[in-house]
């Protein structure tokens, strides 16, 4: 039998038969998705050094740290700030529809980055347009595929099949790291071709497999909400990552009048946006879902825990980069690959932890594995704050693949909570409200990670090079220079694979005898030299981590009781799901069919 849609809008074609097997075509291929937008967000990272060789481009250069910072913070920059339109639009014009959009576009710029061929700072640029452009199709991506398997899963395997996205986010963007590594040295251009394949099959999958099953709502665009809250977030994404730059004779560039404006006239063009989204019929961000308890609460976990992760990836590359791998035999240039290498264990604990945690959070409700997940992560950061910096691996080993248990008990059942919470009919809105959360937390902690290791170096890594600079025979005016660099140079130096002390002497290194210009550039100077100052601002920035995990396992404990079951239908998706066989399922109950808009969309939630 086949069901026809009586949702106002919707397509001839949510009247087609489904199969048994739907809702796994459905998860596999937003899993595919989220695993090629995630390894592109990654992968980046670790061929830096050869994208910028290849295209002839010193990015340690004065005037250059800008192309660095852009080549992988502007994928994420875009993809934050458009996935509440991107989720909306899928709301309004069909889920699939727009997901599978989002496919084309990421194809079609990996082809574009692929065939690159001008150098200098035209090259640069080149690439980060079309990074750019990545971003969005990444944000077409992810602001539908929560929303395409919440139609597609009933209620009580939503966390099950949203664990699945969850690994593949965390597995890609550290399989990025791998595959970086290892295709950049052959040729760098392959590190865009591995997409375009991927893509152009999962943009074919998508168009001729996936339907559009869930309810959609035509309305009319919130233009004034688009822009104001497009540039607002551009303004303070772009200001923390100019931030990150010196100015003057500062290390950093928060002193910047033109970083202050941009943060400044970005939070009031949100604080302005706010306002308007309760005035408008046809909000882009729906300010009433917050009143909904576990979706706001759950908003608040997510975005807290991301912040306290965001940064952390980039701190232990550069642990393992600078300071552990050249003390273990690895030349600087081999780093990049190893840190990805000896990262594995912290996917490892993430992978064995988030389906766990679905299967066991569809039965028994997800607070116990939210609230728990948090905490083991904040704990974890607290073990890493102990760790030696020259560590014994399996200390290590363990302690990241607790951070990452930690947090796939966390992410999976979060997800699952919040996409339940909200009526069926906004759940593309609500899927881009939490990606926008998740996305922004990861370039606002990457900023604060950086500042606050920063304000750590900055206190003890200038007396230490000094001394270490003139006990090797470089005169004191050059040694008090070098040594007053900023320290976010020596620490893109590390995290980029280049040999920091290469970098910093230059030219200098010609007039040291051979033997002190040997060991000053070899495996253990540097390493011995930052090891102080780097444990000092781990330690501030792990502390911000500690709390942010604190406030998320606080705000995960008040997201209310597990909605009751009822034997309602909550959507029309799940009259398909039941003629694809999937009945007798425990419905959420949050939204029945035959409820008038204005009564589902603020659901009370028992406390």
């Amino acid at each position: 039998m086949a069901v026809k849609s009586e949702v106002a809008g919707a397509p001839a074609e949510a009247g087609r038969p489904l199969g048994p097997h739907y809702k796994w075509i459905a998860l596999s291929n937003t899993t595919l998705g989220t695993l090629m937008a995630t390894i592109n967000q990654s992968i980046v990272l670790i061929a830096l050094p050869q994208v910028f060789h290849g295209i002839g481009l010193n990015p340690l250069s004065p005037g250059n740290t800008g192309y660095l910072l852009w080549m992988f913070m502007g994928f994420l920059v875009v993809s934050a700030v458009l996935v509440v339109s991107f989720g909306r639009l899928g709301d309004m014009f069909g889920r699939v529809r727009m997901y599978t959009l989002g496919f084309a576009v990421f194809s079609v710029a990996s082809i574009f980055l692929t065939v690159t061929w001008m150098h200098g700072t035209d090259g640069a640029l080149w690439l980060i347009l079309w990074r750019v452009v990545q971003g969005i199709g990444g944000a077409f991506l992810w602001a539908n595929s929560a929303a395409i398997v919440t139609d597609a899963f009933p209620a009580g395997q939503r966390g099950t099949a949203l664990s699945v996205n969850s690994i593949a986010a965390i597995a890609g963007s550290f399989l990025g790291l791998i595959l970086g590594g290892v295709l950049a040295p052959v040729n760098w251009h392959l590190i865009f071709l591995v997409s375009a394949p991927i893509g152009v099959f999962g943009t074919v999958w998508a168009y001729f497999m996936l339907h559009d099953i869930g309810e959609r709502k035509q309305a009319r665009m919130d233009w004034w909400g688009n822009v104001l809250f497009a540039v607002g977030l551009i303004a303070i994404l772009a200001g923390i990552t100019y931030g990150l730059q010196p100015y003057g004779g500062s290390a950093m560039g928060w002193t910047s009048p033109w970083v202050l404006t941009a943060l400044l006239g970005g939070l009031a063009l949100l604080v302005v946006f706010v306002y308007v989204e309760t005035k408008v019929a046809e909000p882009l961000f729906r300010i009433s879902l917050f009143k909904i308890r576990p979706f706001a609460a759950g908003n608040i976990a997510s975005l807290m825990l991301a912040m306290g992760r965001g940064g952390m990836q980039f701190m232990l590359i550069i642990w393992l980069q600078g300071i552990w791998l050249p003390l273990h035999g690895f030349s600087y240039d081999q780093t990049p690959l190893w840190a990805g290498i000896y990262l594995i264990p912290l996917t490892i604990g993430f992978l064995l932890a988030a389906p766990l945690s679905g299967v066991l959070s569809d039965k028994f409700g997800a607070k116990a594995f939210t609230v728990s997940g948090a905490l083991l992560t904040g704990i974890t950061f607290l073990l890493l704050i102990f760790v030696p910096v020259e560590f014994s691996y399996w200390q290590f080993a363990v302690v990241i693949a607790l951070n990452g248990f930690g947090s796939g008990l966390f992410f999976s059942p979060n997800w699952a909570e919040m996409m339940n919470s909200v009526p069926p009919n906004q759940r593309g809105a609500a899927s881009g409200m939490i990606a926008t959360f998740q996305n922004s937390a990861f370039v606002l902690s990457i900023g604060i990670f950086f500042t606050l290791m920063v304000a750590g170096l900055a206190s003890g890594l200038p007396s230490s090079m000094y001394s270490g600079l003139t006990a090797q025979g470089i005169p004191a005016a050059s040694a008090t220079s070098i040594s007053h660099l900023p320290p976010i140079g020596v620490l893109f130096a590390s995290f980029l694979g280049y040999n920091p002390m290469q970098q910093l002497l230059g030219p200098l290194l010609g007039h040291l005898p051979a033997a002190n210009a040997a060991y000053v550039t070899g495996r253990e100077f540097f390493p011995h030299l930052i090891t102080a100052p780097f444990h000092d601002g781990l330690g501030v920035a792990f502390g911000f981590a500690i709390a942010a995990c604190v406030i998320a396992a606080a705000a995960s404990a008040l997201t209310g009781q597990r909605p009751p079951a009822v034997t309602s239908p909550e959507s029309l998706g799940y009259e398909l799901a039941a003629v694809a066989g999937e009945g007798g399922f425990e419905p959420s109950g949050l939204v029945a069919r035959d409820v008038p808009e204005e009564a589902s969309e603020l659901p009370d939630q028992p406390g």
